[in-house]
């Protein structure tokens, strides 16, 4: 089987993401990831012994070598990664999806006969809740901002559930005051539309005014306002920890608790899978506490005890 190089390899695979409307944030994140994975396996073939100064010269690393790997060899580029810094096991995990995404690339264009990735176990990530802010905690935040403009651009974003980098790129004429949506231009160059009150309508009509086109919420130089500057605006308004993406968490939850939609959800937030709507969602307290008292056996050997004791006294008084 033809099989190549890296070097031949990766922008191959580079230029199918970015034909499928892949950013170019993420097409960077591969091409590092997947040029440094690289760069390690021909230095194993290359040298014996310790490999550490040499990599740090990253001038004579090259990406010659066969795209063909053992899992043995991706485990040991994990545990040479582990000795110069200690990772989060997202970081691993992150590497290794990067890579099982390239070999099965490899395996679609028969370069090779089996993804070996899957072959490797990967490091559990210690679950911890995501915190996020129930409807009063938002309403009580928004009602705490005296600067109209920061105060639209959190709202927005509950309001719709909206990233913080397509509130940023949003435009005067993507907001549809009749119909009271707004088109959105998400992840990949995709578009949809997303549904907003009316008093959000109204707020935005004030912030407009007259305008008729152009940056919703223009920066310096009338361009479109950064990402950092959202960020910073959480910082001096929100509590610690909620950040944009929280406070999308907060719609995806309140819209599913009052719905119980997930592809509505799903398709409100823009997510290509609805694996990952799911990460969003909670079941409430009073929903866990309904299905416990009427399912669990124990919780319902009261209520039939006392409906028992009930037809018991009836039988009697007859």
């Amino acid at each position: 089987m033809n099989q190549g190089y890296f070097s031949e390899w990766i922008p191959r695979f580079i230029q199918y993401l970015k034909m499928r409307n892949y950013s170019q944030k993420t097409l960077s994140s591969y091409d590092i990831t997947l040029r440094r994975f690289g760069q390690f396996i021909w230095l194993t073939r290359s040298f014996r012994g310790d490999l550490s100064k040499k990599w740090e010269h990253k001038e004579i690393l090259r990406l010659e070598t066969d795209v063909q790997v053992t899992a043995a060899e991706i485990s040991r580029y994990l545990e040479f990664l582990s000795t110069d810094r200690e990772y989060h096991a997202a970081t691993y995990n992150r590497i290794l999806s990067s890579l099982s995404s390239f070999y099965r690339f490899l395996l679609m264009q028969e370069v090779i006969d089996a993804n070996p990735v899957p072959r490797i176990d990967r490091p559990k990530i210690k679950e911890k809740e995501l915190r996020y802010l129930k409807h009063s905690q938002v309403m009580r935040l928004l009602n705490s901002i005296p600067d109209e403009r920061d105060r639209l651009m959190i709202r927005i974003i509950y309001a719709t559930g909206v990233r913080v980098s397509e509130l940023c790129t949003m435009n005067v004429e993507d907001v549809d005051f009749d119909d009271q949506m707004i088109r959105v231009l998400g992840k990949g160059g995709k578009i949809r539309m997303v549904f907003v009150d009316e008093d959000t309508l109204d707020e935005i009509a004030n912030i407009i005014g007259n305008r008729l086109s152009g940056p919703l919420f223009p920066g310096q130089s009338g361009k479109y306002i950064s990402t950092r500057t959202v960020q910073l605006i959480f910082k001096k308004y929100a509590p610690p920890g909620i950040t944009p993406h929280k406070i999308r968490h907060s719609y995806a939850s309140e819209l599913y608790r009052r719905s119980r939609n997930l592809r509505v959800v799903q398709e409100n937030l823009g997510h290509a899978s609805i694996k990952t709507t799911e990460v969003y969602l909670h079941t409430d307290v009073d929903e866990r506490r309904k299905v416990y008292q009427e399912f669990f056996p124990l919780a319902g050997d009261r209520k039939n005890l006392k409906s028992s004791d009930t037809q018991t006294i009836l039988d009697e008084d007859t």
